[in-house]
């Protein structure tokens, strides 16, 4: 059997690439830049999401698609991905959706529900992973919240299942390698639930500061991001998605995550430390 992996040279990719490699699986790697891959020891096929090569699947039982980066383009970039799939005669695809796309009100979900309606249409078996929130997301910009005495958000009392990007490649890594998976639909979180004041006690602890969560409205929060130079749309998107996570988007307690990598998913306090380390 031979898996590819798109979007093999951002974070998720490698991170997938890297795990399948533990595994015992050498997979082909998927890059828009081929020559950005040439340190990940396994061969690298140029692959566009803007206009993949259905060349580039030849001999691919199982393509792993991780999700295109950026939103507003992704349900394009997906379907043209789809496409080149079937037209390869690619037999499985593995897709990263995102926790309760369906049932979460995330604006961040709209392009993943779509892409998941596109698979179903498809034809082709495949298995949906809806990852949940990264920690990288939460930790991200954590010195600046120290310097500044305080971490921001609109997520108020709302607790989010997090876990590290790499749980989430090893759980990308379990089910390409295994069996049993087409038509299945994971909902995968970490282990445990942390709300931003819980996240703002950790970084106290191993800082000896006092850090306070400050919750905000969600177009001050937005605001707030574009002063840190986000775009207007992203900032918004993310507001949005620290909002919903206020209503419950963000949690799952059914430990599916860790069933599939058989371990514990990584704990908060592992993520801020590697944070705080730089």
């Amino acid at each position: 059997m031979t898996i590819a992996v798109t979007g093999a040279t951002g974070q998720l990719g490698r991170l997938a690439i890297a795990a399948l490699q533990r595994r015992g699986v050498t997979p082909i790697a998927l890059a828009r830049s081929p020559d950005k891959g040439a340190d990940l020891g396994v061969p690298v096929r140029a692959f566009d999401y803007d206009a993949p090569d259905p060349a580039a699947l030849a001999g691919v039982d199982t393509l792993v698609l991780i999700s295109a980066s950026v939103p507003g383009m992704r349900l394009t970039q997906h379907r043209a991905a789809i496409a080149a799939a079937r037209a390869a005669g690619v037999k499985q695809i593995i897709y990263t959706s995102l926790l309760k796309a369906d049932t979460g009100g995330m604006i961040l979900a709209e392009e993943h529900v779509a892409t998941e309606a596109e698979l179903k249409a498809s034809g082709i078996p495949t298995t949906v992973l809806r990852n949940g929130w990264y920690f990288e997301n939460q930790t991200a910009g954590l010195q600046g919240a120290v310097a500044a005495g305080a971490l921001i958000g609109a997520s108020g009392s709302g607790r989010i299942s997090g876990a590290a990007r790499a749980d989430f490649a090893e759980a990308i890594a379990a089910v390409a390698s295994g069996t049993g998976h087409e038509g299945k639909v994971y909902e995968l979180a970490g282990d445990d639930a942390n709300s931003a004041a819980d996240l703002a006690a950790e970084v106290s602890r191993q800082t000896g500061k006092t850090i306070s969560y400050n919750d905000m409205p969600l177009d001050q929060y937005a605001a707030a991001l574009q002063s840190f130079g986000l775009p207007e749309a992203i900032a918004g998107i993310l507001a949005d998605s620290d909002v919903q996570a206020s209503k419950g988007a963000l949690f799952d307690d059914s430990h599916t995550l860790s069933r599939l990598i058989s371990r514990p998913t990584t704990p908060l306090s592992d993520a801020v430390a590697v944070e705080l380390k730089g």
